[in-house]
């Protein structure tokens, strides 16, 4: 699902600079003058720069699914001490028919939008009947239950001012439903306040682009594109939030982030390199909080390349990558060697990796598919770190082959839109799941019902091209099983038929690092970015 150019040297001191509205210091105070963020603000470096969007109707992207996490509420959220357990978001009760086929919720009494608007079942229903109507990009996921641009007003509806009841097009696991619901596509937005701006059929979606409507922890103040975020606490919030203020600013180098951190001109950083998260854990000017991601870095093949939609050159890179190397040398213990499309910690993972660098046998495959002296290529890439220095890597392993590779790079939306449009040979970059469930990561690598460039179902199958009516029915299958043990099969089978052929070279699992002032506590960083919560904040 998700870059900038280098900076100058001449251009660094610019990121020093505080946001004005959040921090309050004097533009022309010098760096070793500066004090510690207030007490009651909280100010993170991290990367901003896949900000396309910020309706949640419309946001699929990994940072900004985190900003709809906490300036929006849903229905139910996932336990984040427990993922396999819900809590009540603005439901406070749910059930579930005999039947299996309807879910019916009862809201808490007395909530409100960030905009004074009473929250009611009505825009409960409205929001997810909306997202569905929109058929943007998060559409996909509530179309996992069965709710589609025909139906949804049928499925989804106010019982009453508390009641809200959706049914699926099928029986599923109840788990699977409540991951769907509690997902950021399910957002709560605010009905009275969208149709104020709405022009012509849109939903809003014009105005809530750069604007927001929630009921969540935090609203939004103000978004300065590619540079940051400011988020004020909601007094109306049925919790109470310590932290009066949140500031995400983007800093894509990670030696800069270091730098803020350590002189305190921001209180967490999330996008430290190995080294540095190693100097400043040593130096005890930070901790360092290790939590696991299902996040996947991988290579996607676009086989509308000859070349690269033949099997024995797709099996072939695959030999062609350093996975331990780049392991050790570049991410070290921010990502670990994982080469199926389940990440650990799901129902069916298998957690083998059976590719190494091997140009013997890279070399032989491709004499097989009739390029033994290689060919040429393009991969797009974040300038970002760490993408650049794996590419680079990748680029030296490839050459050993003979195959060379151009890498052209880019800020995220940029190399995001030529992946989306097929117009890539290689891409790198991440999957994350939408939700903790195998079906949202098998919907993206095995699955793929229409090929066709006018295609409503883009994941990252038909994103390369990849027509697979056989996988696609298998992961309809495995979506449908109600056994626990038999889907995990399922599952598992399909990992091994990618493993062996696909356009994907899957290589390494996220382990997010986060570092924080040492008087910082209660930043959870959940699996998925869409479980990030800045509710529990504190700083001492």
């Amino acid at each position: 699902m998700k870059h900038w150019l280098p900076k100058s040297a001449a251009a660094l001191p610019a990121v020093f600079l505080p946001v004005c509205l959040a921090i309050g210091l004097s533009l022309t105070a010098p760096l070793d003058a500066r004090a510690a963020t207030p007490k009651d603000m909280f100010v993170m470096a991290t990367l901003l720069d896949e900000f396309t969007t910020l309706d949640p109707g419309e946001i699929y992207e990994l940072v900004p699914e985190e900003y709809a996490a906490n300036t929006y509420d849903r229905l139910v959220r996932v336990d984040l001490a427990d993922p396999s357990k819900f809590n009540g978001d603005v439901a406070q009760s749910w059930t579930v028919s005999p039947d299996g086929l309807t879910f019916t919720f009862k809201l808490r009494p007395g909530l409100k939008f960030h905009s004074g608007n009473p929250l009611t079942a009505d825009d409960v229903a409205w929001s997810i009947q909306r997202a569905v109507q929109l058929d943007k990009g998060p559409a996909a996921v509530l179309t996992g239950i069965g709710l589609t641009k025909e139906n949804v007003i049928g499925k989804v509806k106010a019982i009453d001012d508390s009641t809200v009841s959706i049914a699926t097009d099928q029986k599923y696991a109840p788990t699977f439903v409540l991951n769907v619901l509690g997902s950021w596509p399910a957002s709560v937005v605010d009905k009275k306040l969208l149709l104020s701006h709405q022009q012509g059929n849109d939903f809003g979606n014009g105005w809530l682009r750069t604007h927001e409507a929630g009921s969540g922890a935090y609203k939004l103040v103000k978004w300065t594109a590619s540079d940051s975020i400011v988020l004020q606490r909601f007094d109306g919030y049925r919790l109470p939030l310590a932290m009066k203020r949140i500031v995400l600013r983007h800093v894509p180098e990670a030696a800069t982030q270091r730098l803020m951190l350590e002189s305190g001109d921001v209180d967490a950083a999330r996008d430290l390199s190995p080294d540095d998260l190693a100097a400043v854990g040593t130096s005890g000017k930070a901790k360092i909080t290790p939590s696991p991601q299902v996040t996947l870095l991988y290579l996607g093949l676009n086989t509308k390349n000859p070349t690269l939609a033949k099997p024995d050159v797709q099996e072939a890179l695959k030999y062609l990558v350093d996975y331990s190397g780049i392991q050790s040398h570049v991410v070290k213990t921010t990502y670990k060697v994982h080469q199926t499309f389940l990440p650990e910690g799901f129902l069916g993972a298998l957690n083998i990796n059976p590719y190494r660098l091997d140009v013997a046998k890279a070399k032989a495959l491709l004499a097989k598919a009739g390029v033994p002296n290689g060919f040429s290529v393009t991969m797009d890439v974040r300038n970002d770190s760490p993408y650049t220095e794996i590419a680079e890597a990748i680029q030296a392993n490839f050459a050993q082959a003979g195959i060379k590779v151009q890498l052209i790079p880019g800020d995220n939306k940029q190399t995001l839109a030529k992946y989306r449009a097929r117009q890539h040979d290689i891409y790198i970059g991440d999957w994350s799941a939408d939700y903790i469930d195998p079906h949202s990561n098998a919907q993206g690598f095995a699955w793929n019902p229409d090929n066709s460039d006018k295609s409503s179902y883009k994941m990252l199958a038909w994103r390369n091209g990849w027509d697979i009516p056989q996988l696609t029915d298998q992961t309809q299958k495995a979506l449908a099983e109600p056994s626990t043990e038999k889907r995990a099969q399922l599952y598992q089978a399909m990992q091994k038929a990618l493993l062996s052929q696909s356009p994907f070279v899957i290589m390494f699992q996220k382990v997010a690092q986060v570092a924080t002032a040492p008087g910082v506590s209660g930043l959870e960083v959940g699996p998925i970015n869409d479980l990030v919560s800045y509710r529990n904040l504190r700083k001492r």
